[in-house]
């Protein structure tokens, strides 16, 4: 633990460890006097640090959007990556993500800051509102033009339904967290996304896809 805060400074420190409590247990689950107790500090310093936790909230939400739409369009913008390819990388970081909060003999945690900050978005201040409208915005620019560019490199029937595609890759984006929730392990979002993949390649797909579309059998 010590190790991993050296050279990290306490205003980056308290950024993330406010992170990990958002995701784990929500806006209730924050507090100045937990964050200072668990740092050894005070709650005066985080004061300085942030004034308020509502602007800690925004600026940790702020951050995570940005981070998770410049990942995932440096994924979706790549055409050297077949599409089912790029679905897979994209899974890639919701597996890092979701391994993190989920080790052995842990699953069905929360991994999500957006997930979890849907649930909580009422108590949410209008900047922490939009910074998830945003992230929504992002979400469907970057697929939706995903998909229309593998259609336009012929890797698609030019009939594929670009929208309707993309609108069901992004469904089941947005319901990452909730879906890994619900059964108790990441299996069941990777059979979902490795479903969908097969679905399109075989509807409409115009040749074998560079990334194998790989069957995942169900553990029983």
């Amino acid at each position: 633990e010590l190790s991993a805060t050296v050279g990290i400074s306490m205003r980056d420190q308290i950024k993330r460890l406010a992170l990990d409590l958002l995701i784990q247990h929500g806006l209730r689950g924050v507090s100045f006097g937990d964050l200072a107790k668990t740092l050894k500090t005070t709650r005066a310093n985080i004061h300085y640090h942030f004034g308020s936790k509502q602007k800690l909230v925004e600026e940790v939400l702020e951050d995570y959007v940005n981070d998770t739409l410049s990942g995932m369009e440096a994924i979706l913008v790549r055409d050297d990556l077949s599409l089912i390819e790029k679905i897979e990388a994209t899974l890639a970081i919701s597996r890092r993500r979701h391994a993190k909060y989920n080790g052995p003999g842990k699953t069905g945690r929360p991994w999500s800051l957006i997930a979890r900050m849907r649930q909580d978005s009422e108590a949410l201040t209008p900047k922490g509102r939009a910074a998830l409208k945003r992230f929504a915005a992002g979400l469907d620019k970057n697929v939706t033009t995903a998909v229309r560019r593998a259609k336009q490199r012929g890797e698609f029937d030019p009939s594929m339904p670009t929208e309707d595609v993309a609108l069901q890759w992004i469904s089941i984006a947005n319901s990452a967290g909730p879906i890994t929730q619900d059964a108790g392990n990441f299996e069941r979002l990777e059979q979902l996304y490795m479903a969908f993949g097969r679905i399109i390649q075989h509807a409409y797909g115009r040749e074998p896809a560079h990334g194998a579309v790989r069957k995942r059998s169900r553990k029983r």
